[in-house]
Formats: C-alpha cells, structure tokens, sequence
C-alpha cells in the first residue's frame, strides 16, 4: 500500500532539515549524540547479556527488563544514525518508502516501550504489594503473554495511521523541518486534508499514552503506600530515593509525548517538537539502563560472578556445563541469601530490585 501511494505522489523523496540553527555545531554535536548513542546501545546490550548469563536473573522483573532494553535499542537505532548524519553532513535526503518505514517502526516500537513501562510498573506492584500472590500471578506463561501483547498492540494500534497517512498526496514542498520522519510534519507537508488522519492518530497517541500512563501512576501510588509504612526510616529513605529517580524518568518521558503528540493538531508547534523529541531518543535512552539495572544490587552481584568465572576459566581447566556455577561463591551466596530474608520481611523477594 505504501509503494502504490508512491508511485501517485509527485514527491519522490524528502529532506531532513535537522537543526539548522545549530549546524555550524555539527561535530561537537555529532560526537556528544554518537557517545549518548553507543553509551545507550552498551548499557541496554549488557542488560541483555547479563540477564540470559546468569540464572538468578531469570525473573520475570528481568525478563521485562531485557525485552525493554531490547525495544529501545531497535528504538533510538531508528532514528540516531540519520541524526548523526544530520549533525556531520547537514541536510539528509530519504526516500519515500524509506521514510515512511521510519516512521511506522518508531511509532511501532515507541508504543510497545509504553506499553512495557507499564508491565514493569505492574510487575513491580505485584512483587511489593502483593508478594505471596506474584509467583502464581507471574508465570512464565504469563509474562510471554504480557510481552507479546506489548508487541501487537504497538503494531495494531500504529499501522493503521501511519499507513492512511502514506495513501495521502505529497505534491508541494519537501523538506521536513525535524531529524527524522515524524508524524506532524509529514502531515504538514501534504496536499491533502489531513484532518481525519490527524485526529485518528491522537486518538491512537492519547489512547497508548494514558492507558499506560494510568497503569504505571496506579502501580506506583500503591507502591509508595507500601514504602510509607516500612518499619525502618532507612529503609523508607533508600526506597524513595529509587522512586524518584524512576519518576524523574518517566515524567521526562511522559512529558515530552503528551507536549509534541497529544494534541488534535498534528502540525502545530512543529520547531518545538523538535527540541522535545530528543528528550525520548537521546536523554531517557541513556539514563534508563542506569535508572532501572545497572544501579541494582542484584546485577553488581551478577557482574562480578561473571568476572570470577571469566578469571577462573583463565587459570584452570573447567568443563563447560559447570561454568554457570562459578559465577557465585559462598560468601555472595550468604549475602544474597541474607538480603532475600530481608525483602521477605520487607513486603516481597523482588523489593530489593527496587533499591538502587
């Protein structure tokens, strides 16, 4: 479909105009996002490789982790390359066909990471909330099931406009004022009336962004609750810390989709959308590995079991079915051990996930 409104269009291809503002800041600008870029990629790879490594992180908290860590490195890949460009080279041409794939796959995966903001969110109140129920609640089946509901209703609910919005005519001028291919502009640029794609696609925007929205404020509320009524102040003092640092993550990322796509008016306020739009594909991409893994207890404790197996497999001779047993000796096994009583005191297993 998308083909056959290309070849009726008399626009061939487009040109990402980028931030032209700033263009003689091209390649300081160009190494601060490429350094943004990889920092992102490796921290949200290590998450991946960690998590399928080591068995004690073969949860279902971790295994929404992963597959969220998965989603938004294919996310940000969508358009950071092209922003890279943008910054070293300048303008950008891409093709029609080529644009319109961008913009399916980042409206795709972008839904399907809200979407798995709110598993999380769900998963987290489950195993603090309501901790004697979570192992019956999230099965493996379970979370397979949750993820791959992620996945389809991302596709579902974003190929029908992005697709209505290929059938459009594109006659006029060619030049997209953003970094890449998104909604508002392209609407902007057709010769057609707009208006029905346009408030079809806030529906769809304001339909995922709320619901997830709502799940994870929900999710969270009872989770503070629970924190309130912890025993120890230190305790109550170090689980807010984390909280917050979520928060202060998913009120950036909340924030910058409700300001550039909840709106009836696709085409409005397109120069600040662009400055906006970074804050989802360049600031949160970073600090999410950090945020919601990286700073855990449970995967340092990951890590260095990895290093001592790497460093054993270096000075003896092991056989490989029996690696996966050195990455923890018997005084991180204690240690492990003595936290999970204090989480079960605490309220569930998994609340020392949620202490960074």
């Amino acid at each position: 479909m998308m083909l056959d409104a290309w070849n009726r269009t008399a626009v061939q291809e487009f040109i990402l105009e980028g931030f032209p503002a700033v263009q003689h800041l091209g390649k300081i600008l160009f190494l601060v996002h490429l350094l943004a870029y990889l920092a992102s990629i490796m921290g949200n790879t290590l998450i991946i490789t960690i998590t399928w490594a080591d068995h004690h992180l073969h949860t279902p908290m971790y295994f929404f982790l992963s597959t969220f860590s998965f989603v938004e490195s294919c996310f940000i890949t969508t358009v950071i390359p092209k922003l890279l460009a943008i910054f070293l080279s300048g303008r950008q041409a891409i093709s029609f066909a080529a644009c319109f794939t961008q913009t399916f796959f980042f409206f795709f995966l972008g839904s399907t990471t809200f979407f798995l903001m709110a598993v999380l969110s769900l998963d987290r109140y489950l195993a603090i909330c309501r901790p004697l129920r979570y192992s019956s609640i999230m099965s493996p089946r379970v979370c397979s099931l949750l993820v791959t509901a992620c996945f389809t209703l991302g596709f579902l609910f974003m190929v029908v406009p992005v697709v209505h919005l290929s059938q459009l005519s594109f006659c006029g001028p060619n030049v997209i004022p953003h970094f890449f291919c998104d909604f508002g502009p392209l609407a902007k640029l057709s010769c057609s009336d707009t208006r029905s794609v346009e408030m079809l696609f806030f529906d769809v925007a304001f339909l995922v962004i709320f619901t997830s929205l709502l799940v994870t404020i929900i999710a969270y509320s009872n989770i503070i609750v629970t924190i309130v009524r912890l025993p120890s102040a230190k305790e109550r003092q170090k689980a807010f810390s984390t909280c917050s640092s979520h928060l202060i993550v998913l009120s950036l990322m909340y924030g910058s989709c409700l300001f550039i796509y909840v709106k009836p008016k696709q085409t409005s306020r397109v120069d600040f959308n662009r400055q906006a739009a970074l804050v989802n594909t360049v600031l949160t991409p970073v600090l999410n590995p950090v945020i919601y893994t990286l700073r855990n207890k449970q995967v340092h404790q990951a890590l260095r079991g990895q290093h001592r197996v790497h460093q054993s497999s270096l000075s003896v001779e092991v056989h490989p079915a029996r690696l996966l047993w050195l990455h923890i000796d018997e005084k991180t096994a204690a240690v492990h051990e003595r936290e999970d009583d204090e989480v079960r005191r605490a309220g569930g297993e998994s609340f020392l996930s949620l202490l960074g």
